[in-house]
């Protein structure tokens, strides 16, 4: 399977970090976004959202690092780990409402204060820097009493997309030690999501947009 990938960006290492936990091996395909890379032709043709990540399996293109994701687990079925992404419709449905947590709350708000400011020179808007905290206080509700995310026994598709969203926050600055059960969380992470030093490694690619952004 072909990734078309930017090792700063936290879906690109969700997905990486799920290849490595169902067993599939990627052709990684490095895609630089400031270079126009993701705009040329050949790209367009296999995705016309033009965005990373991007997945091509024997022709089949696919981008959204959550379908990805889900993707992978259906076709590869491990089956010693239910936990990823369990077939109960239940416990399935609390893994995909953290998915969508992490992609239109968490991720989105982390977004919304940061990316303006990295791309656009944008001034930081104090009122989205708040926001950040608030759904900061959600996961750390969802973390009550629990070790995963989407509760249960083992880690889930959502732990490795909140995962690989908090390890941008860390590069990027921000301090989440406040919220208790997600920092427990968080630091028992790498000891069980496979991949883990890599997303860690990768994700410092982004430190240098960071640095620039107040906090």
């Amino acid at each position: 399977m072909d990734f078309y990938y930017l090792p700063g960006s936290a879906p690109c290492r969700a997905v990486q970090m799920t290849a490595a936990a169902v067993g599939v091996e990627l052709n990684l395909k490095l895609t630089d976004l400031m270079k126009g890379e993701h705009m040329k032709p050949e790209f367009l043709k296999l995705n016309p959202q033009h965005c990373v990540p991007t997945l091509v399996d024997s022709g089949f293109a696919l981008w959204e690092s959550r379908a990805i994701m889900c993707y992978l687990v259906e076709k590869g079925k491990p089956c010693n780990n239910d936990s990823l992404y369990p077939t109960d419709p239940q416990k399935r449905a609390i893994v995909n409402q953290r998915l969508y947590f992490d992609m239109g709350t968490l991720y989105q708000r982390f977004g919304d204060y940061y990316y303006p400011q990295i791309f656009e020179g944008a001034p930081a808007n104090e009122a989205n820097f708040a926001k950040i905290g608030e759904a900061l206080a959600f996961l750390d509700t969802f973390l009550e009493g629990e070790r995963f995310v989407a509760g249960g026994n083992g880690y889930s598709l959502a732990d490795i997309s909140l995962y690989a969203t908090l390890t941008t926050f860390e590069v990027a600055g921000y301090d989440f030690s406040a919220y208790v059960n997600v920092l427990r969380w968080y630091k028992s992470m790498p000891e069980l999501i496979p991949a883990a030093e890599t997303n860690r490694s990768w994700a410092e690619a982004a430190r240098p947009f960071f640095d620039k952004v107040k906090h």
